[in-house]
């Protein structure tokens, strides 16, 4: 990492940068050309892994990169301030973030699939506890990240 002075290694703290965020960008390799989506996310941090998950539909254009390609790479960012100066190369802007990489996979398994999405909803709704019927299951496909690894990085000035 180039600004290692900016680097987070706690992992308590890049756990409270991930519950502040509320989008995850997913960026895909298709052939020569880079794809990227802004998605919603949960995720879970056990054993000393990182894991993402994300719902969507089930067919388009994430699944035909994923078939061919199943590597992704993530960022997620907040905690945006912008920081101003008498000149423009004094402005700069306080955020938090953490990218990474991984590879997605399916999960196809009722249960897992219920417990991911309740991770999902986490994310959003914080402590409200959802039940997800059968029909709904069934209409969305759930897939995870499991980062190989990743970054933390901040600025925030006093």
């Amino acid at each position: 990492m180039r600004r290692s002075d900016r680097e987070i290694t706690d992992k308590a703290e890049i756990l409270k940068i991930i519950e502040k965020c509320d989008v995850c960008r997913l960026a895909f390799a298709d052939n020569d050309i880079p794809y990227i989506v802004p998605v919603n996310f949960g995720f879970e941090h056990t054993n000393g892994r990182l894991i993402l998950y994300f719902h969507g539909a089930n067919e388009g254009k994430k699944h035909d990169i994923i078939a061919k390609n199943p590597i992704a790479c993530f960022e997620m960012d907040c905690s945006h301030r912008l920081i101003e100066a008498e000149e423009a190369a004094g402005y700069t802007m306080e955020y938090e973030s953490v990218i990474g990489n991984g590879k997605i996979s399916y999960i196809t398994e009722k249960s897992e699939k219920i417990g991911a999405l309740k991770l999902l909803m986490k994310q959003y709704a914080k402590e409200k506890i959802f039940s997800f019927p059968d029909h709904v299951i069934d209409s969305v496909t759930v897939f995870k990240l499991d980062a190989l690894e990743f970054t933390d990085k901040r600025l925030k000035k006093v």
